[in-house]
Parts: C-alpha cells; sequence; structure tokens
C-alpha cells in the first residue's frame, strides 16, 4: 500500500486520487476474508435457542448441547443466575459447569475463575453452601496445565481463604499442602504450595503455625529449584508478621540470611527485600550486626551483579534510610551516600557514539534499565533528604538534585516533578535553594513533567513566597524574577497543545496567584491572557458545540446564549465572534430555528455600529431578503415580513441609552487591550520581563500624572482629526489612568446625561417614512451619536479612539458643544435644527 501522504502535503491531483483509490481497492481485497467467515445459516440454526426457555432452561441446555462460546457465556452469567434463584442454580446449572469445566479451553476456565470469586463477594450463599458446593472445583483445578488458568484459580482461592472457618481450612486445605509440598510433586505444585503457606499463617495461632507450618516453610526455602526458594522467601514477610518477633529471629531470620547468599540471583533479591520489609520487626543489634552488613555486601556486589538488581535497590533506597538511620557510622553514612549518588548518574557518563538506530538491541536494554535506576532514585529523592538533614541538603544533595531535574529522560524529570511539593516542604526555610529548579521544570519540554508539577502548584508557591530567611512577602516575591514568564510560558504551551486537561488544570491551579504574588503582576501579566483565553476559547467552544452539530435544539440555544451575551458584553464583541454564527442560521434547515433567529434579528442589528459595521448590515439585508424571497414555511416567512419592518425603525432614542452602556463596556475590554499592548511594548524595549520595582515606578508615575490632571480633560478625544501620528506611550498610559480613576465619576455622569437627553427629545416628535420592505429612509439622532465615536480609518471591534458621551470630570451635558469641544458636535446641533424644522 501507498504510504499515507501528510496532512500539510495533501495532493488532490488527478495522479494523486488514483493512487488513493488503488489504497481503497488493496483495502477492500484485505477485507473479503472476513466477509467470507460469517456464520452459515446451519450453523446459525445451531445457535438458536427457543425464547420460551427460562434462564434456568436455557443454561442447562448450553451447557449440555450448546458450543463453547455459549457455555462461556452461561458460567459468565453466573452470578446473575445465583442473585435471582440460588437453589435452582446450585441443583441444576453448577453440575453442567462443573462437567463442562473437566474438558473446557483456557478462555472458560479463566471466566469461571472470575465468576466464582464474584460469587464470594456478592454473598449471595452462605459460607457453608459455597464450601460445599464451589471449594472442591476450585482446589481441583489448581494445577492446571497452563500457567495463566492455574494463578487465576489461586488467585480465587486465597480470597476464599480469607472468609473460610479454621476447621475447614484445617482439613480441607492445610493437610492435603503436606503432599503437595513434597519434593516428589511438580514445581508448579509446590510454587501454589508456598503462596497458600504464606496466606494460612495469619489463620492459625502460633503453636500450630511452629508444628505444622513452620516444617513445611523450612523445606521450600531449602527445595532443589531456585523459583521454588525465591517464592518462598518471597512469603516469609506475611509468615514472620503471623508468628511474632521472636519466631521471626530465630526461624525467619536464618532463613533469609541464608537465602542472601544463594547462588540464583533472584533469590539473593528476594532476601533483600524481604529484609528491607521487615527492617521494623528487628531491634537495634539485629540491624547493627546482622542485617546493615547484609546490606553492605549486597550494595558493593550489586554494580557486578545483573541490572534488574540494581532498580530494586535503588527503589528500597528510601526504606532502607529511614530502617537503619542513627546505625550507620560516619564513614558508612559517607559511602552510602556517594553510592546513592553514583546511581542518580548511572548511565549518563557514557557515550555509544552510535545513533539510535545503529544501537544494539542489548544497549538499549540496558539504557532502560539505567532510566529505571535514575527514576527511583528520584522517587526516593525526599528520604535522602531526610538522611542527610535538611540543612546540609546545598552542600551533599543540590548539585544531585540538580542533575535529576535535568536528566535528559523524561520519566526521571516527570518523577522529580511529582516529588518537588515533598522536598519544598522538607527544605522549609531553605526552599529558595531550588527556586531555579522550580523554573526549569515549568518550562520543560514534556508536558508530562508540567502535569505532574502542578498537581501541588499551589502549595509549592506558598512556600517559596513565604519561606527563606525573610518573612515580608515583597521580599520573597523579588527573588523570584522569573517565576511569572516561567508561568504564562507554562500555560502557552499547554493551551498550545492537545492536553487540554493540562491546560485546564493549570488554569485552576492560578486561583493561588492573589496569595503569592501581588496585584500589580496579576493584573499586567495574567489578567489580559485570561480575558483572551475567555473571548477565544469560549466563543470557538459555543460556536462548535450548539452551532456545528446536527440537533436542532442546540442550536436553538446557541441563540438564547446570544441573547444573553448581546444583554452582558459590548456590541464589538458580540459582532467578532458571534454575528457572522448567528446570521447563518437564516439558512438552517429547521423551520423552528429560522424563527426563533427572525425574533432576535432586531437586536443583532442593533449590535452594528455604522459606518464601521456596514459589511456586517450588507450581509444582514441580503440574509434577510433571501428569507423574503425563498422562505417556504409560511409562518417563518410572516414573521420575517413583520421583523423586516420593525429592523427598518430599530433606531430609536431609547437605544442611545443603551448605547451609552455599550460604550461602558467596550471601554473596559479597550482598557484590557491597551494594557496588553503597553506590556508587549516595554517588552520589546527592555527585552526582558517587567520587575516588581519597575511595576511600582509605574504606579507611583501614573499616580502623579492622574493628580496633576486638569478636571476638564476628556476621557478620550472623539473623532479622527484628534489622532495624530506623533501620539506617543505616555498619552496611552494617561488615557488609561483616568478610565480608571474616573471610572465611577463618568458612569453616574452619563445617567444624569441620559436624563436631560429624554427630556430634551421628550419635547421633538420624530417619524421615519417606509417605502417598501427593502428601502428605508432613516434618519435618527442615534445615528449621529454613532458617527461621532466611530473614525473612518479605525477598526469596528475595539478601537481605540472610540468617544465616550460623559468625558470629563465635570457633570456637564455631553451634548453641549462648549462643554465637550468636540467638533463632531456641531453637525448633530444642525441635524436637530433640521428635524424640527419637518415635523
Amino acid at each position: 500500500m501507498h504510504p499515507p501522504p501528510p496532512a500539510a502535503a495533501m495532493d488532490f491531483s488527478q495522479n494523486s486520487l488514483f493512487g488513493y483509490v488503488e489504497d481503497l481497492q488493496e483495502l477492500t481485497i484485505i477485507e473479503r476474508p472476513v466477509r467470507r467467515s460469517l456464520k452459515t445459516p446451519e450453523e446459525i440454526e445451531r445457535l438458536t435457542v427457543d425464547e420460551d426457555l427460562s434462564d434456568i432452561e436455557r443454561a442447562v441446555y448450553l451447557l449440555s448441547a450448546g458450543q463453547d462460546i455459549q457455555g462461556t457465556s452461561v458460567i459468565a452469567n453466573l452470578p446473575f443466575l445465583m442473585r435471582q434463584n440460588p437453589t435452582e442454580t446450585l441443583r441444576r446449572v453448577l453440575p453442567k459447569v462443573r462437567e463442562a469445566l473437566h474438558v473446557a479451553g483456557v478462555e472458560m476456565q479463566l471466566t469461571a475463575a472470575v465468576s466464582f470469586l464474584t460469587i464470594l463477594q456478592d454473598e449471595s450463599v452462605s459460607i457453608h453452601a459455597y464450601t460445599h458446593s464451589f471449594l472442591q472445583v476450585i482446589l481441583l483445578h489448581l494445577e492446571h496445565r497452563d500457567t495463566g488458568v492455574s494463578n487465576a484459580w489461586l488467585e480465587t482461592l486465597l480470597s476464599v481463604i480469607e472468609v473460610l472457618p479454621k476447621e475447614t481450612l484445617r482439613h480441607e486445605i492445610l493437610n492435603p499442602l503436606v503432599s503437595k509440598a513434597q519434593l516428589s510433586q511438580t514445581v508448579q505444585s509446590r510454587l501454589v504450595s508456598c503462596k497458600i503457606l504464606g496466606k494460612l499463617t495469619n489463620k492459625f495461632d502460633a503453636h500450630t503455625i511452629k508444628r505444622e507450618i513452620l516444617p513445611l516453610v523450612k523445606s521450600l526455602c531449602q527445595d532443589v529449584e531456585y523459583e521454588v526458594r525465591s517464592c518462598m522467601c518471597r512469603q516469609l514477610e506475611n509468615i514472620a508478621q503471623g508468628i511474632g518477633t521472636e519466631l521471626t529471629k530465630s526461624v525467619v531470620l536464618p532463613e533469609l540470611i541464608e537465602l542472601s547468599r544463594d547462588e540464583g540471583s533472584s533469590v539473593r533479591l528476594a532476601a533483600f527485600e524481604t529484609l528491607v520489609n521487615l527492617l521494623d520487626i528487628f531491634d537495634t543489634d539485629d540491624r547493627s550486626q546482622t542485617i546493615l552488613p547484609l546490606v553492605k555486601s549486597f550494595c558493593e556486589k550489586s554494580f557486578k551483579a545483573d541490572e534488574s538488581i540494581l532498580i530494586s535497590l535503588s527503589f528500597h533506597l528510601g526504606k532502607l534510610c529511614h530502617g537503619l538511620y542513627g546505625i550507620f557510622t560516619p564513614d558508612q553514612h559517607l559511602r552510602f551516600l556517594e553510592f546513592y549518588k553514583k546511581l542518580c548518574t548511572l548511565g549518563l557518563q557514557q557515550e555509544n557514539g552510535h545513533s539510535e538506530n545503529q544501537i544494539p538491541p542489548q544497549i538499549l536494554e540496558q539504557e532502560k534499565k539505567y532510566i529505571s535506576v535514575r527514576k527511583n532514585c528520584a522517587y526516593n529523592f525526599p528520604a535522602m533528604i531526610v538522611f542527610v538533614d535538611p540543612k546540609n541538603f546545598h552542600l551533599e544533595l543540590y548539585s544531585t538534585f540538580f542533575c535529576l531535574c535535568h536528566d535528559p529522560e523524561v520519566p526521571v524529570r516527570y518523577t522529580i516533578a511529582i516529588c518537588f511539593y515533598e522536598v519544598s516542604k522538607l527544605l522549609n526555610s531553605g526552599v529558595y535553594l531550588i527556586h531555579k529548579e522550580l523554573i526549569t521544570l515549568l518550562q520543560d519540554e514534556s508536558l508530562e513533567v508540567l502535569d505532574a508539577l502542578i498537581d501541588h502548584l499551589p502549595e509549592i508557591l506558598e512556600l517559596m513566597s513565604t519561606g527563606g530567611e525573610s518573612s515580608v512577602q515583597e521580599n520573597k516575591l523579588s527573588s523570584l524574577p522569573d517565576l511569572i514568564p516561567a508561568l504564562t510560558t507554562a500555560e502557552q504551551r499547554a493551551a498550545a497543545s492537545l492536553k487540554w486537561r493540562t491546560h485546564e488544570k493549570l488554569l485552576q491551579k492560578y486561583a493561588c496567584l492573589p496569595h503569592v504574588i501581588s496585584s500589580d503582576q496579576i493584573y499586567y501579566r495574567f489578567l489580559q491572557r485570561m480575558f483572551t483565553i475567555m473571548m477565544t476559547n469560549v466563543s470557538s467552544k459555543l460556536v462548535m458545540n450548539f452551532v456545528c452539530l446536527i440537533f436542532y435544539w442546540n442550536r436553538l440555544r446557541f441563540l438564547d446564549t446570544c441573547e444573553f451575551i448581546i444583554e452582558i458584553f459590548s456590541k464589538s464583541f458580540f459582532c467578532k465572534y458571534f454575528f457572522l454564527p448567528a446570521i447563518e442560521l437564516t439558512h438552517d434547515p429547521v423551520a423552528n430555528v429560522r424563527m426563533k433567529l427572525c425574533y432576535l434579528l432586531p437586536k443583532v442589528k442593533s449590535t452594528l455600529k455604522i459606518p464601521a459595521d456596514k459589511h456586517l448590515l450588507q450581509q444582514l439585508e441580503m440574509c434577510v431578503r433571501k428569507l423574503l424571497c425563498q422562505e417556504k414555511d409560511k409562518d417563518v416567512l410572516a414573521i420575517v415580513k413583520r421583523v423586516s419592518i420593525t429592523l427598518s425603525f430599530f433606531f430609536q432614542k431609547k437605544f442611545y441609552e443603551k448605547d451609552l452602556l455599550d460604550q461602558e463596556k467596550e471601554r473596559e475590554e479597550l482598557l484590557l487591550l491597551e494594557m496588553e499592548q503597553l506590556e508587549k511594548e516595554k517588552q520589546q524595549n527592555d527585552g526582558r520581563p517587567m520587575s516588581d520595582k519597575m511595576f511600582e515606578k509605574k504606579r507611583r508615575d501614573t499616580k502623579t500624572t492622574t493628580q496633576s490632571l486638569p478636571k476638564n480633560i476628556p476621557i478620550s478625544v472623539p473623532g479622527p482629526s484628534s489622532v495624530t501620528p506623533s501620539t506617543s506611550k505616555e498619552i496611552k498610559k494617561s488615557k488609561l489612568i483616568r478610565s480608571q480613576s474616573f471610572n465611577n465619576q463618568a458612569f453616574h455622569a452619563k445617567y444624569g446625561n441620559l436624563e436631560k437627553c429624554a427630556s430634551k427629545s421628550s419635547t421633538t416628535g420624530y417619524t421615519a417614512s417606509v417605502s417598501g420592505l427593502g428601502k428605508t429612509s432613516v434618519l435618527s439622532l442615534t445615528d449621529d451619536s454613532f458617527r461621532t465615536r466611530n473614525a473612518s480609518s479605525v477598526p469596528p471591534s475595539f478601537s481605540p479612539n472610540t468617544t465616550l458621551p460623559s468625558t470629563s470630570r465635570g457633570t456637564g451635558n455631553s451634548l453641549d458643544p462648549k462643554s465637550s469641544g468636540s467638533k463632531d458636535t456641531q453637525p448633530r446641533k444642525a441635524t436637530l435644527k433640521s428635524r424640527k424644522s419637518n415635523p
């Protein structure tokens, strides 16, 4: 087959299309044998069962005369039959199950083991009934020739042992186990006996264990097969917990010491891991005189042995350090620490000189084991901090921590990222030592590392902001100059990836920022990004999740959402993200959707700003004309005709009040965009992120500028003539600060102006003539108001020169040309006069 072309280089030429056809033909050929494997009518007839049969009768029939797949289905359904009718199931179905299991294949055996365990867990029958009906079946198949089947039945038996009474355990399991554990039995039988013995020790008293179980344990520890010795060695931990400290020291410890010197590496490894897990049982003398020499010898020989021993040793280092803490001499302590450091860099010093494709398989396998060793070292790093004392971290372990954070393999960095919070807690006041490593992990190229780090990011940042020599938060924040750029970079990388869960988690963790950084830093560095995410992601998801789905009620909900967006957000916001998707629904195949859109059209048109949005108005008019000409549903057509008349009269004075509110919304959105632009210019000029001192200086400067401004300076200068190419960044800053300072005063002044406008306009009536549905001549006050705040050279959305009706500190009327000083108000006055002269 031809290899599939990359998505960015797809060729739709004739030759390429013929290649695709050949690929499809080859796929068709591959699928043909699958079609031939369908059941024939005769086979379907044999698989058909009378529908009038009850569940019990159907199960008996399928187990007796059905095929294997049908019998497996009945056994899988056995727990349901036991819950529904346990008596009949035990009497009629279970005997058939026993017969079927004698000749059953692997799949039916595995299904039966799971079903028997489920019946036990469901407690469908009493323990006595379960023992009488199911236990013998389980014991019978423990030594199945297939290892997987044998292990499945063994897991079921180990769960049954937990609930069986002592007498049943003694007669049904322990007594037969004496013969099953003999050397004359198969290896599989002796392995099963080891695991059963480990489970039985918790069910009997110490006297019974010493007399009947421990002799079998010693015999299996001396078995001729290393698999049996290793298996029994791993069960010594359970046996030690069942027999107590005294018997463990006198019986189990000597066996462990002998097994730790075994010729088989797997046996020595099992003995070492068992010793580490039993450290809490032994007293100080046993640890220092017996266990410590064994551990020392094991560590010295580990580099000469198989790498799997190094993997186990590195994994148990933390528990080993905890169990032997206080026993090491200074020399032993230092040697053990050097051994850990050597494991942390294992495999990093080797240079093979080959490309990845030329590395021999055995070298690749060895490198994978080395990666596992370093990963385990990263997992145990918090325990090693306790081992050396956090006060000695910088001297003893910082270089090792640095290597683990910069390890070339992702699993190692992922593990150290998980442990970063524990490391921070242990260092306490010395947490400032790992600031750089936090930045490194935040900027890691793998999002898996970032995902692991941000699980405890709020706690880490809080420790970073409050730890150290000083308790003053401002001083602590100044020591993290790269933290905020690293956080923003991490968010942008997560947003650009396909791992949206990581991005969502990081955004949720940003809720901790008010507790660790200043409000100025949040405002200048994060607020604009959050606003952008809300506008882009939320808007696009609304369109994707509602407009693009096949269910019409999703599109109805989208129109409901548009109505709320028009009321809450500015007109520019709606026009930028929702206007076109909304009017596209005029072509919707469902009449109810088109009808709902027609009712919404007046509000949709009210979001337009003329002449800036003239192209959108043309598209809206085109959609309405298509509806008038092509609509076939009579109800929709009637509504379109009524609404088209309303669309001609929608510029009324009541919309002027809404327009003032919209300017307030747009001013807030504009403020955020200008803040972002100032930040970008600042970074381009300086080439570095803005520090806390620069933020504070900027805040003081802007406050000084605000205090020195005269009271009659407007917030923004209306009209295109007031904007010159020489406008500087200082003017932008002043405008932003004035917008913040005058927010409340300007907003209240607008409502005072509204009342004056309403009283002034109420004395004059306005009429508009409508000639036909498509030709309308409208003349209104709001048309001019739109004209005064839109320049022909400014983009329609988030224009930086948007004019506010009330722009000064005073409460003067915005319609008065003397108070506003705007040239654009003169044509408006002429318009009023012309209207008064033409009632």
